[in-house]
């Protein structure tokens, strides 16, 4: 079964209609992640595809990445209930629920309106070339399983 395409605007803004439902003191469903965590968590994704702040694997880390993590990460198969997650997307300390859930908003937005042509077989920072759809599904799923998280 075929996830939705974060692509279309209708997808995209029913992600940012369930963002917009969050509360500060929104509390999860399961995992140890406080909700603006979870927003910061949910945000590295898009740093590693929009921003260069996030140091990218090297050549062996890289393979062992695509050929163990990718498919879990691409495939419409969802995602386990406190799964292991990657060093860079553990977010510990306090963040700003406001500041986050933005910049989450703005990173959905910009996705958006960049389209899928725009991620077509572009690079990602740690599995190599994506398709339209692998992108699509590493972005919608993994929102989804966080905001389903929190109850939105």
């Amino acid at each position: 079964m075929a996830l939705p395409n974060i692509f279309t605007a209708g997808v995209a803004d029913l992600i940012i209609d369930r963002i917009n439902n969050l509360k500060p003191s929104s509390h999860a469903n399961w995992g140890k992640m406080k909700v603006s965590q979870m927003l910061a968590h949910c945000n590295v994704t898009y740093e590693m595809t929009f921003e260069n702040i996030h140091p990218k694997p090297n050549a062996f880390l890289k393979f062992i990445l695509k050929m163990i993590v990718k498919n879990k990460v691409v495939t419409e198969l969802p995602y386990q209930h406190n799964g292991k997650t990657a060093p860079a997307f553990i977010i510990k300390g306090d963040r700003d629920f406001e500041n986050e859930k933005k910049r989450l908003i703005n990173y959905i937005s910009k996705t958006k309106e960049l389209g899928e042509k725009y991620f077509d077989n572009r690079e990602s920072h740690s599995f190599g070339k994506l398709s339209k759809t692998e992108w699509s599904n590493m972005f919608y799923k993994h929102l989804d399983h966080h905001l389903t998280q929190f109850g939105v």
